[in-house]
């Protein structure tokens, strides 16, 4: 399913959106996190996909691969790791703390009684988890009854105390508001809520360094228009969205990208919010293999910045998941492999989808001389799902991406 926004802006960026982020503090962000051992040093691979764009019938495709972000295996690395940074520095702007002293744990003395807490589908908590643990200050983290014993796991493994309640993934973000208050914690989430959204910002900035890389990786290439005409993004509360579609707008005006919001049938508050032209919960169950994505609830914030930057929003079904982990994993003649998890494929599943629909094409203008991209979010980051829906071990298709030649 897809729906057009008519709401989309192709004009400036807006100057009461730009007050609350900015390509200014994407860059900022991104230079913080650099401190941090647990995330890379390098701009995350874009990889070009020729055989498949054109089966497609567009002129390149290309995956930003998250996988390669971070140990963690997400672009989750991005977000709570420098909400948790910038709200120390909040809390303490007099003690003479830096992102190079807090992240490379100089100050756990300090912190070792600041306590974090967050709701979580399994990669946002684990990334704060990581943070928590370089920086030395406490991490909760609460789970809803659908997040597998796997992702826990690796979670608990970061130092985390694990929280187990009943409900969905909306139920655990209340829940976790309620420790915080009950306690005297702070939540680093990456939705907002009223009266909360500076953390859920700090979130959302730190996603736009995948933007700034995209720039800079167009750059290198020797241009100055923007890298691709059309670009889809993952759904879920629209964190990632509203980031990344935010530095585009602000950088190329009205020469922005035609974005794409994707999302799970089952878990489609943001296509509901843009069809209704109101914050909408999702009318599925929230159940959905594309366990990060599966939320049932816009974070309002972020629908400030996806309400006139977002062109289309599409919903994708959870068995068409299975086969675009697979392909992306085998690879082909031309196209790398690739270790794509359950939500990294959503963006691909929806542009298989629509290319295979000559309504839906033309109703986003894409055509043969269509450049895509798509953000593949996630790796392995539930290897035990992995191995079960693509037949292989994330180390299987590493090794074979790295033998790799086109042929």
């Amino acid at each position: 399913m897809l729906i057009r926004n008519p709401r989309a802006l192709r004009g400036p960026y807006p100057d009461a959106l730009r007050a609350v982020m900015s390509i200014e503090k994407a860059r900022q962000s991104r230079a913080w996190l650099m401190h941090w051992s647990g995330i890379g040093k390098w701009p995350t691979p874009l990889w070009f996909l020729p055989d498949m764009a054109s089966k497609l019938g567009v002129a390149a495709l290309a995956v930003k691969d998250e996988s390669a972000r971070s140990p963690l295996g997400s672009f989750k690395a991005l977000g709570a790791p420098i909400a948790l940074l910038r709200l120390i520095l909040r809390r303490w702007p007099d003690r003479g703390y830096t992102a190079e002293s807090l992240f490379n744990g100089r100050h756990e003395n300090d912190l070792a009684e600041y306590v974090v807490v967050s709701a979580t589908d399994g990669n946002h908590g684990r990334a704060l988890a990581a943070a928590a643990r370089s920086i030395g200050c406490r991490c909760v983290i609460v789970l809803h009854k659908k997040v597998s014993l796997e992702r826990e796991r690796l979670i608990a493994a970061l130092g985390a105390r694990i929280v187990r309640i009943e409900g969905n993934y909306d139920d655990s973000v209340a829940h976790a508001a309620k420790l915080a208050r009950d306690n005297d914690w702070q939540v680093v989430s990456d939705t907002s809520y009223e009266g909360y959204e500076a953390v859920p910002r700090d979130v959302m900035q730190g996603y736009a360094v995948i933007a700034d890389e995209l720039v800079e990786q167009a750059a290198a290439a020797g241009s100055d228009q923007p890298p691709f005409t059309h670009l889809f993004l993952q759904g879920g509360v629209g964190g990632l969205a509203a980031g990344v579609a935010s530095y585009l707008h602000e950088r190329y005006g009205r020469d922005r990208p035609t974005m794409i919001v994707v999302e799970p049938a089952e878990a489609d508050c943001l296509y509901q919010t843009a069809a209704n032209g109101k914050l909408t919960n999702a009318t599925g169950a929230t159940d959905s293999i594309m366990a990060g994505l599966a939320c049932g609830e816009a974070s309002p914030l972020a629908w400030r910045f996806l309400d006139g930057e977002i062109d289309a929003f599409a919903l994708v079904q959870d068995d068409k998941v299975p086969p675009a982990m697979q392909r992306l994993a085998k690879g082909s003649p031309r196209d790398i492999p690739i270790l794509a998890g359950e939500s990294g494929v959503a963006g691909l599943v929806a542009l298989m989808d629509i290319a295979d629909r000559p309504e839906h094409r033309a109703a986003i203008g894409l055509d043969g001389g269509s450049r895509v991209a798509v953000i593949n979010t996630e790796g392995d980051t539930a290897p035990d799902l992995y191995r079960s829906l693509t037949g292989r071990d994330g180390a299987e298709v590493l090794q074979a991406q790295g033998t790799w030649r086109p042929s």
